[in-house]
């Protein structure tokens, strides 16, 4: 089955709101070979794009947006517990929304990329309070915090974040990485935050780290 249909018939299950259509998508595409990292990049991530969009020109209501995001969030720890992930590599990350946020699904999205490459992922959700994601941070001696914005007023938030972080013991050896739409839209804005880098995507942020971040981290 083309990457396309299986798009097209995931987003007709979020329109009408039928969970066990959508699950019945992914489920059939993972059965018929399609990778789960395809799976997430080209089909539940522009779906959601999608639904934010018709949210925005009001063809969604809220409740349809919200019942979309939770069919997606049900449909992805389903079919993710079905595929064998990378062995651990002795490494690991947290990852958080900053306070207020109450969109998750990209950056469980990173999550999981993260934990399929054999991370050691910590995955806060939203809401964090700085003083828990340092401790957490600490606690489990994580080498990489990875931080979600979905709204332009938050930012302020996330630069709090990092420099709590940055302040705290732990933030001398823990790299940074921010990601989400105002930052997918002003791409520069990372580095005014103090990040280390971003990411417009989860395949994205796998390969950044994996190849250009963290050589020189040593527990």
């Amino acid at each position: 089955m083309q990457l396309t249909t299986i798009y097209q018939d995931y987003l007709e299950a979020l329109r009408i709101g039928d969970r066990r259509a959508a699950l019945k998508t992914a489920r059939a595409a993972i059965a018929n070979g399609t990778d789960i990292h395809d799976l997430y990049m080209e089909v539940f991530q522009p779906a959601m794009y999608e639904v934010g969009r018709l949210w925005e020109s009001k063809q969604f209501s809220v409740a349809q947006e919200h019942l979309a995001t939770a069919i997606t969030q049900s449909v992805m720890a389903q079919v993710y517990v079905t595929v064998d992930g990378h062995a651990p590599i002795g490494r690991t990350m947290v990852a958080t929304c900053i306070g207020g946020e109450m969109h998750e699904l990209g950056i469980h999205m990173v999550a999981d990329f993260f934990e399929m490459e054999g991370w050691e992922v910590c995955y806060l959700g939203a809401n964090m309070p700085a003083h828990d994601v340092i401790h957490m941070l600490d606690r489990k001696r994580a080498e990489l915090l990875a931080i979600s914005v979905t709204l332009g007023g938050h930012i302020v938030q996330v630069r709090e974040l990092i420099e709590a972080v940055r302040a705290a013991p732990v933030g001398k050896r823990v790299k940074i990485m921010v990601g989400g739409q105002p930052l997918n839209r002003a791409p520069e804005t990372w580095r005014t935050l103090g990040a280390d880098f971003t990411a417009s995507n989860a395949r994205e942020a796998v390969r950044t780290v994996m190849e250009e971040s963290c050589h020189d981290y040593h527990p």
